[in-house]
C-alpha cells in the first residue's frame, strides 16, 4: 500500500473527534449512572460513571460544577446532562457534563439532608433550647404581609390573650430572596429588643416552596437567636432546617399562636389553684410557727433567764483565776530570768577588767622606764670608752712629741717619690704649718717597707 495512505495518530484522532461533534446524538446526552472515583478538586471535576457493564468517564469544567447544588459522593446514583467529544491528546472519549442531579430522590431532597447533617454535627440542633415566656406581652411574627399566616396567628393570639401585641415583620417566604430576607427580619428582631417570642413560618407547600426555610443562613440566625423563636413552617409531616434549629416546633401557624399565647380561662383557674396552694401552705407555715413560739414562751429561759447566763458567768470566773495563775507563774519566770541575766552581767563587768587593763599598763611602763634608763647608761658607758679611743687616737698628741706631716696643695705626703728638687711643700706641726722648699731627694736604699 501507499505510504500516502496511512495516517497520523493525530490525523485518525482528529476525524474521529470530527464524527463526535458532527454527530446529533452526542450533542445532548442525558446518561445517568454510579458516581465513581469522584475527589473534589479545587476547579475542573474528573470523575467516571458507571453500570454493570462499562465506564464513561466524565469532565465537569468549574462553571458548570458550582452549579450542582448538591455534594456528589462516590456509589450516589446520578443523572448528567452534556454531550460526547474526544480528548485528541490521548485518544480518549470523554463525556462533558453539564448539569448533575441526585437520580431516583429529588435534587432538593438530598441538598436537605446533607445540610441537616452538616448543621447536626456542629450541634446546631443539639444545642440548650430556649423557653417560652409564661406570659408574653410582645410577639414578633416573620412571615409575608399577603398570606393567611398572619391572620391566622392574629386572632389565634388576640382570642386566647387580648393584651398581646402581635407586630408584623414581613418577609418573602419563597423565591430566591427569601432566604436573605428572613434572616434579616431575624437579626433586625434581636437588634430592636423587647419582644419575647418570635413565630417564622408559611402555610405549607412543596418542597420547592418551603425551601427557604431549608437555607444555612436561615438556620443559623434561628440558633443565633436570644428570642425565642418558633418555627411554623408547612404542616406536620413537612420538616424543615428551620424546624430543627428552632426553639419550639408547631405544625402550624395556628398551634404556634397557641403555643406562645397561655388560654386566659386557664390561666385564670391555674392562677385560683395557685392562690388555694398558697392559701393552704401560708397557713400551714402560721400554725407550724405558733407552735414554735408556744414551744419557746414555755421554756424554762423565757421563765428564769438568769440560768441563761449562769453558766457563762461560772465559766468567765473559771477564766479569770486561770488567768491570774498564769500571770503569776510568768512573772516569777521572768523575774528568774531576770536574776540569771543580772549575775552573767556582773560576771561580765568591763570595769575590774579595765583596772587589771591598767594596772598591767603601769607595770609595763615601768619596766620601759626602767629598760630605756638601762639602755642609755650602757650607750654612754660605751661612748665615754670610745671617746677615750678616739683620744689616743689624736695625732696632734704625737706631733706634740716632735712629729710633724709634709703636705702639698692640701695633700699629705707620705713618700719621697711624690716630690722633687726644687718643689714647695707644707709642714704641719702641731700649733701650725711652715712653708719649705725640696733641695734634694734621696730615696731609701731598702725601698719601701710595710710592716
Amino acid at each position: 500500500m501507499n505510504e500516502k495512505s496511512y495516517l497520523t495518530v493525530s490525523e485518525l484522532t482528529a476525524y474521529i473527534g470530527r464524527k463526535f461533534s458532527a454527530d446529533p446524538y452526542l450533542q445532548r446526552v442525558y446518561v445517568k449512572g454510579q458516581l465513581t472515583n469522584f475527589h473534589r478538586r479545587p476547579t475542573h471535576q474528573y470523575f467516571s460513571i458507571k453500570d454493570d457493564h462499562a465506564v464513561l468517564h466524565v469532565v465537569m469544567f468549574a462553571s458548570k460544577f458550582r452549579r450542582v447544588r448538591f455534594t456528589p459522593e462516590d456509589g450516589m446514583e446520578v443523572q448528567l446532562a452534556g454531550h460526547v467529544d474526544v480528548y485528541q491528546k490521548n485518544g480518549v472519549y470523554q463525556f462533558y457534563a453539564d448539569t448533575m442531579e441526585p437520580a431516583g430522590i429529588g435534587d432538593l431532597y438530598i441538598r436537605f439532608k446533607q445540610m441537616a447533617e452538616k448543621l447536626s454535627k456542629e450541634g446546631l440542633f443539639s444545642r440548650p433550647k430556649k423557653k417560652l415566656p409564661l406570659l408574653p406581652r410582645k410577639i414578633a411574627v416573620v412571615t409575608s404581609r399577603s398570606g393567611a399566616v398572619i391572620h391566622d396567628i392574629i386572632n389565634t393570639a388576640g382570642r386566647r390573650d387580648p393584651l398581646v401585641q402581635i407586630v408584623l415583620f414581613p418577609a418573602a417566604v419563597q423565591g430566591d430572596k427569601a432566604a436573605d430576607q428572613l434572616a434579616a427580619r431575624i437579626e433586625q428582631i434581636n437588634d430592636l429588643g423587647g419582644f419575647d417570642d418570635i413565630i417564622i413560618g408559611r402555610g405549607g407547600g412543596s418542597l420547592e416552596d418551603l425551601w427557604p426555610f431549608n437555607e444555612e443562613k436561615v438556620g443559623r440566625a434561628i440558633a443565633a437567636s436570644k428570642v425565642p423563636v418558633i418555627s411554623s413552617v408547612g404542616h406536620e409531616t413537612d420538616t424543615t432546617i428551620a424546624d430543627l434549629a428552632a426553639d419550639v416546633r408547631a405544625a402550624t401557624p395556628t398551634a404556634a399562636a397557641e403555643m406562645a399565647t397561655p388560654q386566659l380561662t386557664d390561666l385564670m383557674s391555674r392562677v385560683a389553684e395557685m392562690n388555694a396552694r398558697l392559701t393552704s401552705s401560708y397557713s400551714h407555715f402560721l400554725k407550724v410557727k405558733q407552735q414554735q413560739l408556744d414551744t419557746l414562751a414555755n421554756s424554762y429561759i423565757f421563765k428564769q433567764p438568769e440560768r441563761l447566763y449562769e453558766g457563762y458567768l461560772q465559766n468567765v470566773e473559771s477564766l479569770a483565776t486561770n488567768l491570774r495563775q498564769s500571770f503569776r507563774l510568768q512573772l516569777g519566770n521572768q523575774h528568774r530570768q531576770l536574776q540569771t541575766l543580772a549575775g552573767r552581767l556582773m560576771r561580765q563587768n568591763p570595769q575590774g577588767r579595765v583596772q587589771n587593763a591598767s594596772d598591767h599598763l603601769g607595770n609595763l611602763q615601768a619596766r620601759l622606764t626602767q629598760a630605756v634608763k638601762n639602755n642609755v647608761a650602757h650607750h654612754h658607758q660605751a661612748f665615754n670608752g670610745l671617746q677615750r679611743e678616739l683620744a689616743n687616737l689624736d695625732p696632734t698628741k704625737v706631733m706634740k712629741r716632735g712629729y710633724s706631716f709634709v703636705s702639698t696643695d692640701g695633700h699629705i705626703i707620705n713618700g719621697v717619690d711624690q716630690v722633687k728638687a726644687g718643689q714647695q711643700v707644707t709642714l704641719n706641726f702641731y700649733n701650725g704649718q711652715a712653708t719649705a722648699k725640696i733641695e734634694k731627694t734621696e730615696e731609701n736604699k731598702h725601698g719601701n717597707t710595710e710592716e
